[in-house]
């Protein structure tokens, strides 16, 4: 299992474990994590799924695809260089331990 920490904008944490090929969006929403929304259930079509990654597993991704990066402009909250749509994320044992910010908002 990958361990994964969502910190909300409120400073509360949510730890979630997640099987690997598992997206962070589906872990999250699995686990009740608060502050994902995932409207469109992870078909890029809402950045309801934004996160803040931390480093240094930012650096571990790979960079967003271009449908990500042009959804990503319609993110409620303020667009960071370490934003990604969690439902771009797919868990691998790599990014055991991931730690992400969540936006105080999705909408």
């Amino acid at each position: 299992m990958i361990t994964v920490t969502l910190i909300a904008a409120t400073g509360t944490e949510c730890t979630v474990q997640a099987r690997p090929g598992q997206s962070l969006m589906q872990a999250a929403i699995a686990a009740n994590a608060p502050g994902i929304e995932a409207d469109c259930g992870g078909l890029l079509t809402c950045a309801t799924c934004h996160v803040y990654v931390r480093e240094p597993w930012h650096a571990q991704l790979p960079p967003p695809s271009a449908d990500e990066d042009s959804m990503l402009d319609f993110s409620a909250a303020e667009r960071r260089p370490n934003s990604r749509l969690s439902c771009q994320i797919a868990l691998t044992p790599a990014l055991d331990g991931l730690v992400v910010d969540v936006p105080p908002t999705q909408y």
